[in-house]
């Protein structure tokens, strides 16, 4: 691991494969970041946070906003 950077509103991992190339691997791919607490405590019975899923109806109303009334 070469370093860690805060880039694009995610953290990243900087590393060097056995070439020496620099790779950029989001910290949430890899074992280097914290478990999800929801995840953990999901245990796999939920597929959705309930953020993520008040995210998701907002851009829906948002899309459906911009839609015209022409549209069907």
């Amino acid at each position: 691991m070469v370093g860690r950077q805060q880039r694009w509103g995610e953290d990243w991992l900087v590393v060097r494969d056995p070439d020496e190339y620099l790779l950029w691997l989001a910290t949430r791919w890899t074992s280097v970041a914290a478990e999800d607490p929801f995840v953990v405590v999901a245990a796999g019975r939920s597929h959705f946070r309930a953020t993520d899923l008040m995210d998701l109806a907002a851009l829906v109303a948002t899309l459906r906003a911009g839609r015209g009334s022409d549209d069907v």
